[in-house]
């Protein structure tokens, strides 16, 4: 007999992929004190979700985000302290493809953490390449469950005809899916407009967390067409996107300018008044400290309705994730 407790989400969470990524981030380990800081101050203003995966951290960091927040969450004392929910994605490597493999790698993920995972994800839908690998996979995030090592269990990057497959199967188990994220942002607002995803969700009470809400960090408002543009791939990015996205950000400013607020914080607003569950990075107290500032407030219709022609109306948008199924 499994007990699962009831998860709760808040509006807005965190995402922790920069927390030991090197590659695209830039993570040095002398930043840990900042990101302790980072978590205390999330969670003493109610942004009590951290997401993260088993492949977050580059080369001999592999976990690395997942050690960390095991440790700030026991090392934190104060108001919220029973809300923390600590999210793991587990990834679908290829040498994963046993329900046992997806257990043993939740088991990984909470002795990392140094105590349960209370949402386990699957990171990504095999089925564009492998679909008989999922099967397996899927029945382990089901067994997770069943057995009570986790309160509720997600899906990433999935589209609405994977998810009520998965859905089915898991409804036949009694297992719940509490939880999709997606790629969604005023840059990437296909998973919703052009998939609907979001109706399948509310149909189905499923929590749709939108990752990248600030697509990268464009929607930031602090980079131009002239740069200096972030190192690496994130800086190809910006070079290919700015151009193309200008009357967004026009309309972005403005809204912000009139409300007093950044950009980031309208772009994170838009995303809660759509009805998701933003979860942006933050590597710094001033950038936590500006996406708490996206709370206790909110758009009115008219402004929201300016906002979705600027993103409908943008010559380019984000790259959807390769993995992102229909």
């Amino acid at each position: 007999m499994h007990i699962n407790q009831e998860l709760s989400f808040p509006s807005m969470g965190c995402g922790t992929w920069a927390w030991g990524n090197q590659l695209l981030w830039g993570y040095k380990e002398n930043m840990d004190e900042q990101l302790q800081a980072v978590f205390n101050l999330c969670v003493s203003n109610g942004v009590t979700l951290f997401d993260t995966g088993d492949s977050y951290g580059t080369g001999r960091l592999n976990g690395r985000s997942e050690l960390l927040l095991g440790r700030f969450s026991r090392e934190y004392q104060g108001v919220n302290q029973e809300n923390i929910c600590i999210a793991t994605k587990l990834a679908a490597y290829p040498w994963r493809w046993t329900r046992q493999s997806m257990v043993k790698a939740c088991h990984a993920s909470a002795k990392r953490l140094g105590r349960k995972v209370d949402l386990v994800q699957m990171h990504w839908s095999t089925a564009n390449y492998a679909p008989w690998q999922e099967v397996g996979l899927l029945d382990g995030l089901a067994d997770l469950y069943e057995q009570g090592q986790v309160k509720g269990v997600g899906l990433s990057n999935y589209g609405p005809q994977q998810l009520q497959r998965v859905h089915q199967k898991f409804a036949a188990r009694g297992v719940p899916i509490k939880t999709l994220q997606v790629q969604y942002s005023l840059l990437s607002t296909y998973p919703v407009t052009q998939l609907g995803l979001k109706d399948v969700c509310d149909q189905l009470g499923i929590k749709l967390i939108a990752y990248s809400p600030l697509a990268l960090g464009i929607l930031t408002g602090k980079y131009s067409e002239k740069g200096p543009f972030p190192k690496g791939i994130r800086g190809l990015l910006f070079r290919q996107l700015l151009p193309g996205v200008r009357l967004l950000l026009a309309c972005l400013q403005e809204v912000a300018e009139s409300r007093n607020k950044t950009m980031s914080q309208v772009a994170l607003n838009w995303c809660i008044c759509k009805g998701t569950i933003p979860i942006p990075g933050a590597k710094s107290v001033q950038q936590a400290q500006e996406n708490i500032g996206a709370l206790g407030w909110q758009l009115d219709s008219n402004e929201i309705a300016a906002l979705d022609q600027a993103a409908a109306s943008t010559d380019k948008v984000m790259v959807q994730n390769i993995f992102q199924t229909k």
